[in-house]
């Protein structure tokens, strides 16, 4: 089995700054894609940034300039460098990975359990 652990998030004003952790562990052979998905009150799930294993990045046109993903693919870990929040990054953010286990031969989806996220105006 894969556990994935967020950390960081919290309580901010608005412009301040959170970095989010993400570690996996389990009997992990390799990590692919990595990313970071927020739910806000009332709204669906949305991706906010991915990475692949060779650090390729993408995000949300909404947190571009404001938001760093990055990953350490030696601890297993994923970050999520938020700078300038806003009220509007209000939520719970998830970590996701694609895992290939010693179990497996490809890879599977897992998701952490989620991390607070609150900006206040």
């Amino acid at each position: 089995q894969v556990q994935l652990v967020e950390s960081g998030g919290g309580l901010v004003q608005a412009g301040g700054s959170l970095r989010l952790s993400c570690v996996a562990s389990g009997r992990i052979f390799s990590m692919n894609d990595m990313a970071w998905y927020r739910r806000a009150p009332g709204k669906q799930r949305e991706l906010v940034a991915g990475i692949t294993r060779g650090g390729s990045t993408n995000y949300a046109d909404s947190v571009k300039g404001r938001f760093t993903i990055s990953r350490d693919n030696a601890k297993n870990t994923v970050h999520l460098q938020m700078n300038s929040l806003k009220p509007e990054d209000t939520a719970v953010y998830y970590c996701n990975a694609d895992v290939v286990t010693y179990l497996t031969t490809k890879g599977y989806q897992y998701w952490g359990q989620g991390t607070q996220v609150t900006v206040s105006s």
